[in-house]
């Protein structure tokens, strides 16, 4: 994408009403823009972020064997006066009336939803295990809407739902989606450390949390420094998902992990100079509730003795806008976003030095169609600005390498490439800049 076509309206002063790190960059560097209280629109610099991170949030849920549905925004109030959820829920479910006088909702979880597409169609052990995911937005009327997209009112997530014949066979759900949510984030750049959790107003007796460790966090949180060895991609680059999946789970959960909230300092036997306490971010929570929705909703099946007997249930949730957020708070400087490569807009942008100079503006032509063609997403700055300016701009939307074309590098055989995340610089030959994202 040449940026004198892009729409990328940045800002060069911190805005006023933001807060935080993440949303202070997500407006300056125009990724959103604010529409009415904790509602955001997405700009293109912005989507294309929010679309890698789902992506990686899908291929992981398959790999663990979850199948993707949609399931609607608009919800029946009589579903969640099954559960005996409606009038629990709080002020911050959104409640309609449609104009034939029925309650409706605008939904901030699916469970009831979820389990009555399960009972209407779902009758047999034979059906069992079923996973079923999807990733829509959510409305949730937060009294105080802060941070951004940190904590907004409407808001992007994948959350699925896990249904089993008896318990143990439930749990070992519950386990491969905690494995699933360690490989997700970990694929983005972020080291997420699951922590024993409340359940809440979603139910149940086994939770956890996926933390984000961040100086900015909201959170307080508290874990042994030995979370800061482990290495997820390594440990479950060939995990069975049908296998025996707990002894993993119990390598990630045996050391002490709690936010604040959980935090019991009389309980905690971490050694003082063992234990880190630090800030963390939520980006996932995951939660075994049983038979909690099945039972009062009639979410039967039949099992190998002909008996119905409720179904056993989990649900599981990702904030994929939030991680947006949640990736900056724990990946900027004073310059602007670092985007790990994983989820980067772009990989390469390419900086052309002499707006106007035909030599310059002929190798840097050249370098981007030639990227383009071999299918490496690259922002190219040909606009008629200040260096100073580009630099500026390219830094603050933190694409993670730079190629810096001017009339003595071509002159000379020779671009600059920087790193955005280390700040390195080096000269590469012209010749085999195309080299270093072709492999």
């Amino acid at each position: 994408m040449k940026l004198s076509r892009y729409f990328l309206p940045t800002i060069k002063e911190n805005p006023a009403e933001a807060q935080i790190a993440s949303h202070r960059l997500m407006l300056r560097a125009g990724l959103i823009r604010q529409s009415s209280a904790g509602i955001y629109s997405w700009l293109p610099l912005g989507l294309q972020v929010l679309k890698k991170i789902e992506q990686i949030v899908r291929e992981e849920q398959v790999r663990a064997g979850a199948q993707e549905l949609l399931m609607p925004t608009i919800q029946s109030a009589d579903l969640w006066r099954e559960s005996g959820r409606y009038d629990d829920y709080g002020r911050e479910m959104l409640r309609i009336t449609d104009r034939h006088e029925r309650d409706m909702l605008y939904g901030p979880t699916n469970e009831e939803l979820i389990t009555d597409i399960f009972r209407s169609n779902v009758k047999s052990y034979k059906d069992l295990p079923l996973n079923l995911f999807h990733i829509q937005w959510k409305f949730r009327d937060e009294i105080r809407p802060r941070f951004g997209v940190m904590r907004g009112r409407e808001f992007l997530m994948k959350d699925n739902y896990s249904f089993d014949i008896d318990e143990a066979s439930a749990r070992h759900s519950y386990n491969a989606m905690f494995i699933a949510y360690l490989r997700t984030f970990a694929r983005m750049g972020l080291k997420a450390i699951p922590m024993r959790a409340d359940t809440g107003p979603i139910g149940g007796d086994l939770s956890h949390e996926f933390i984000v460790v961040a100086p900015t966090g909201e959170s307080e949180v508290f874990y042994h420094k030995s979370f800061d060895d482990l290495d997820v991609m390594s440990e479950t680059s060939d995990v069975n998902f049908d296998g025996d999946l707990q002894p993993l789970v119990d390598r990630w959960t045996a050391e002490y992990a709690a936010t604040d909230e959980m935090h019991d300092a009389t309980a905690c036997d971490v050694p003082e100079a063992e234990l880190i306490n630090g800030r963390g971010i939520e980006v996932g929570h995951i939660f075994f509730f049983g038979d909690k929705y099945s039972t009062p909703m009639g979410a039967l099946v039949q099992d190998n003795t002909g008996q119905k007997i409720p179904a056993q249930m989990g649900s599981y949730g990702i904030g994929v806008s939030r991680l947006v957020g949640a990736i900056i708070e724990a990946s900027h400087d004073d310059d602007g976003i670092i985007w790990p490569e994983a989820v980067a807009p772009f990989k390469v942008g390419i900086i052309n030095l002499r707006h106007g100079d035909e030599g310059t503006t002929g190798v840097c032509d050249d370098l981007y169609a030639k990227l383009q063609a071999a299918g490496v997403e690259v922002l190219y700055d040909d606009r008629d600005e200040r260096a100073g300016s580009k630099f500026s701009n390219m830094d603050l939307i933190g694409v993670p390498w730079q190629i810096v074309i001017g009339p003595r590098g071509v002159k000379n055989g020779m671009a600059e490439l920087k790193c955005r995340a280390t700040g390195e610089k080096s000269e590469v030959s012209l010749d085999t800049v195309l080299d270093q994202f072709i492999g």
